[in-house]
């Protein structure tokens, strides 16, 4: 047979990993070392060496995306279609079983599955069937300990006999969810993965069935499986499958989504005869790049271990700026994207990466100003996000009392125990009279439409409102919005969400708070202040993010940022507190999963990484000094270029830069059409090397040097 097509693209390493012929085999694929091609060349290589038929193959991936890469290469290799293998998620796996063994398993025939919403909903039933206050037991936190717990394998009617009298109204939820679940024939995507356990554990004949037909289970992103997934796997394999699993260590960074890295550790003590094969060529960063991140990842000391190389180039050193604040910082980053489109760089060429999604904010204005499009990739945009809509809804509502959509919005956000019933009398009200809904609420409590329950509550929103409109004049624009997101009880509903997206909504929260302050700060104070607020807030939620085919820079969260690369990356904001994060840095265990998201972020640059952090930030409403990222201080001093205002201090073995000798700090110079001006910063090299002045009349501006025209005082 000739399997020269299969395994001649390869490297030494990579054939290693594809020909491996122990029962079980852990391959510790590093960033950028071709792990997709590795899985895909392994099925084909099982194939063409008759050690498996197509029809005895399962390949389980995380997401659809990846299943159909995977499935693609596999067919491309075998220049033929596979439909007999198994290729999917986990939950699209465990869906499959579920339909085919509904008996077994307990399901109607036609059972549907629930997304996270609808599951939300359901909760909320079950929580006012219980008659529990919501705004104590809020339906989110049930949402995330109901999930945890399915992810370890835990029905409610495992947790009888917890002494904590909160945990025991949650397994309360949880058992009236369940109870809801079954009456409805609902199944949400924790469930699948609990039941198809639950199938094996039960049905031994079942699973043995699978075992005999799939002799051979491959496993993408191994590092990022939870306590059910790993248990579904040994279930599976048994003593007599082949497991060939792929993963790394270093990019495990969803611990807080169930992820447990220690499956990377636990495969070699769990399963017989394992062989572990290391991909460490890396294809798409720099040996500059690949250094840095070696040497701060080096710095955990739970992981397999491995050292990233490349046979390509060295690479510019790493930029380091360090910024006066966020504001410069966000300008800085967004003058070095202007200049290399400029200079032939399309703007889809670089991403801006932070740690919290409140950082988006200052870059996406930074962008608007320039023109620049943009995209913020997994996520909304600031002005967007359901938590930050809030709160410029109760704000409308403040200034205008017939902002009905604000009124909607908010009446009962978080609960305040006004129920669908009196909202509709509130709207049928309004519509008989054609008035807004704030009157109509005032007229149904009169009249009492409302009932005394309703209209006690509709009354106490309405005084809110009131109260919160004659606290506003003369108020500053930050203490307003930050009074509102308190006084409305906003803060205390995210804060009892205790969910993974709880400490990104109190930050994105805060930085409207910031962002108001900004606002007030360079404006005169006076009525108008809020209604220009809102309106710039709403012409910038209005302008659309630019769309998946045109050409733009990306936003994202480190998070989102895993799986992807770019030619240049920024990643902004390394410091202590921020990154690694406030909550993180006296947990070990956390912070080793902070310092792989700094490897993540690392490892996406394939040709300029520029890191920047702040001398000064505003967080949690006062202004911090924080120290600079001890990531920062990880990597070797050598590979590093570091940014000051008005200079740039290069390690010696990679001194390019020079400033252009003509202009020096400080210096007074005149333009002919801005007029006089002091420069600021000096940076870049001969023909392109630039200037920033701040000029009298029109403020700072960024001025390559050699067309600029400027002549001293």
């Amino acid at each position: 047979m000739d399997v020269s097509r299969i395994i001649d693209p390869l490297n030494t390493a990579q054939r290693n990993a594809v020909t491996a012929e122990s029962a079980n085999t852990l391959v510790l694929a590093g960033a950028g070392s071709g792990k997709t091609r590795v899985l895909a060349h392994r099925v084909a290589w099982l194939i063409e060496t008759r050690q498996a038929s197509p029809h005895g193959i399962l390949a389980v991936t995380f997401t659809n995306k990846a299943a159909a890469e995977m499935r693609g290469r596999i067919e491309a290799l075998m220049a033929s279609p596979q439909r007999t293998i198994w290729v999917g998620t986990f939950h699209g796996i465990a869906h499959r079983l579920l339909r085919r063994h509904w008996q077994e398993t307990g399901l109607p025939r036609n059972f549907q599955i629930i997304d996270g919403n609808d599951q939300l909903r359901l909760i909320r039933r079950a929580i006012r069937h219980l008659e529990l206050d919501e705004a104590l037991w809020a339906p989110r936190e049930a949402q995330w300990f109901i999930n945890a717990r399915k992810e370890e394998g835990l029905r409610a009617q495992h947790l009888d006999g917890v002494a904590d009298p909160h945990a025991q109204t949650l397994i309360k939820i949880y058992r009236a969810y369940e109870e809801r679940c079954a009456g409805l024939g609902l199944v949400d995507f924790g469930e699948l993965l609990l039941r198809a356990h639950e199938l094996w554990r039960r049905h031994p004949e079942v699973l043995a069935h699978y075992r005999q037909r799939f002799p051979q289970v491959l496993v993408d992103e191994f590092q990022d499986t939870n306590a059910i997934q790993y248990a579904w796997l040994r279930q599976l394999i048994g003593t007599s499958g082949k497991l060939f699993v792929v993963g790394d260590d270093d990019q495990s960074i969803y611990g807080w989504r169930g992820a447990r890295v220690e499956h990377m550790q636990k495969f070699q003590k769990d399963f017989e005869s394992v062989r572990l094969v290391r991909l460490e060529q890396n294809y798409r960063s720099t040996a500059t790049i690949l250094q840095a991140a070696n040497a701060v990842i080096a710095n955990n000391s739970s992981r397999l271990g491995k050292e990233l190389w490349t046979d390509g180039a060295a690479g510019e050193p790493i930029i380091l700026f360090a910024a006066f604040n966020e504001h410069e910082e966000a300008r800085y980053c967004v003058e070095r994207i202007k200049g290399w489109q400029e200079h032939g760089r399309r703007y889809d060429d670089h991403a801006i990466l932070y740690r919290t999604s409140a950082q988006s904010r200052v870059f996406e204005e930074t962008l608007r100003q320039r023109g620049i499009p943009y995209r913020v990739y997994g996520g909304f945009r600031f002005y967007e996000r359901a938590e930050i809509k809030d709160v410029l809804a109760y704000l409308r509502l403040i200034a205008w009392r017939e902002d009905d959509a604000a009124f909607e919005r908010v009446v009962n956000t978080p609960n305040r125990g006004i129920g669908q019933r009196s909202l509709d009398i509130i709207r049928d009200t309004a519509k008989r009279a054609g008035t807004p809904l704030w009157r109509a609420a005032q007229a149904a409590i009169g009249d009492g439409a409302l009932g005394a329950r309703g209209a006690a509550a509709a009354s106490r929103f309405l005084s809110l409102i009131e109260d919160l409109s004659a606290g506003a004049m003369g108020t500053p624009l930050g203490t307003l919005v930050k009074t509102v997101i308190i006084e409305t009880g906003l803060e205390d509903h995210y804060r009892k969400e205790k969910t993974a997206g709880e400490i990104d909504r109190l930050e994105n929260l805060e930085e409207l708070v910031r962002a108001a302050g900004d606002y007030i700060a360079v404006l005169d104070e006076g009525a108008d202040a809020l209604t220009e607020f809102l309106a710039i807030a709403a012409l910038e939620a209005g302008e659309g993010q630019a769309n998946d085919y045109e050409d733009s820079v990306q936003l994202m969260t480190l998070h989102s940022a895993k799986g992807l690369e770019f030619r240049n990356v920024f990643l902004v904001g390394l410091e202590e507190g921020l990154f690694p994060h406030q909550r993180c840095s006296d947990d070990a265990t956390q912070l080793e999963e902070e310092r792989r998201l700094c490897y993540v972020g690392l490892t996406r640059a394939k040709e300029k990484l520029i890191i920047t952090h702040a001398e000064t930030r505003r967080l949690h409403g006062t202004e911090h000094r924080p120290q600079p990222s001890r990531f920062i201080a990880e990597m070797p001093a050598e590979l590093i270029a570091e940014v000051r205002i008005g200079t740039v201090t290069m390690p010696p073995q990679l001194q390019r830069i020079e400033h252009d000798a003509a202009f020096r700090l400080g210096q007074r110079v005149v333009h002919a059409k801005f007029g006089e001006g002091i420069v600021l910063r000096l940076e870049g090299e001969g023909q392109y090397s630039r200037v920033q002045v701040n000029f009298a009349q029109a403020g700072a501006k960024w001025l390559v040097a050699s067309y600029a025209g400027l002549r001293p005082v």
